[in-house]
């Protein structure tokens, strides 16, 4: 079977083999299941999942599976960047306020952050010991609060006598490592 974006890889040719069992557990009533191993040829992987809908295909079990990719990595970009499960929501009240709001702004960002990139205003922050193809959160976040910053006139009098003019490659210099270290 060849999947496709499995795990942000792309396409994965995987072996499949599926049928039906019951999980048992004393005092408990069975449970009927249909299970689903996937083998990779090359001997790197095995992934055993369960379905409690019998008449799912295995494919559409492998399919939901892989979806959670997206959701998975989302929820911990959000809890890295932005906030979310930190110690201001440990009250059932403020996860309820909080995190729609946090998950709306990893959604504003994010939609913000694919505009720049079709403008290439996207850049990709690497380290000498880590090579990078695709941004990250963290690098669309840098890009969304430098075009934020582009934006905001800093000085503080009608007359501007306290305005100290510095060289446009010093002050983006100055907003990319701000952008990435905050």
């Amino acid at each position: 079977m060849k999947l496709t974006n499995w795990y942000g890889h792309g396409e994965k040719e995987m072996e499949i083999a599926t049928g039906t069992a019951v999980w048992y557990h004393s005092g408990k009533p069975v449970v009927p299941l249909r299970w689903v191993l996937l083998g990779d040829p090359e001997g790197k992987l095995t992934v055993a999942l369960l379905s409690t809908d019998l008449e799912l295909p295995a494919e559409t079990i492998v399919l939901y599976f892989a979806r959670r990719w997206s959701v998975e990595v989302t929820l911990e970009e959000t809890r890295a960047h932005i906030g979310v499960e930190t110690q201001r929501q440990w009250s059932d009240k403020a996860i309820e306020r909080t995190t729609p709001v946090l998950l709306g702004l990893f959604s504003i960002v994010t939609l913000l952050a694919e505009r720049l990139q079709k403008q290439g205003m996207l850049l990709v922050d690497t380290a000498a010991w880590h090579k990078k193809e695709k941004p990250t959160f963290s690098d669309a976040i840098a890009a969304v609060r430098r075009l934020l910053w582009q934006k905001i006139d800093f000085s503080t009098s009608d007359k501007q006598t306290e305005m100290v003019k510095i060289p446009k490659p010093l002050l983006q210099h100055f907003q990319h490592m701000l952008a990435n270290a905050a």
